[in-house]
């Protein structure tokens, strides 16, 4: 899998969506592309993506808002600098009042 992967492509394009100061979950965007059981594998597209130009991967986190993808970021904390720019509170590498900034992708999705 690479970043041309198609379905990476589709993930990217979900993310894409995320608004600023809101986040999704890896779970979240695999259920909207019709492949629920595929976390892991949008989690490989995240990993493949920081470097990626437009593509928001520091707002995808784990389902109960922990920051699982920090280590492909360059730095040890970009990640939580990135979201905490956006205004979103990050405390021991978990996302404070996840619930309130959680973002659901639409469903079901055209991605």
């Amino acid at each position: 899998m690479s970043q041309d992967d198609p379905f990476f492509e589709r993930v990217y394009a979900v993310v894409r969506q995320i608004p600023e100061g809101r986040v999704s979950t890896y779970g979240a965007i695999a259920k909207c592309l019709g492949s629920a059981k595929s976390a892991r594998v949008v989690g490989y597209a995240m990993n493949a993506a920081h470097n990626l130009p437009n593509v928001p991967a520091h707002r995808v986190v784990n389902r109960i808002g922990l920051l699982t993808g920090k280590h492909h970021f360059p730095g040890s904390n970009l990640m939580q600098q990135l979201l905490e720019n956006e205004g979103i509170r990050v405390v021991d590498n978990q996302v404070q009042n996840f619930e309130s900034v959680f973002w659901q992708p639409p469903m079901p999705s055209e991605f």
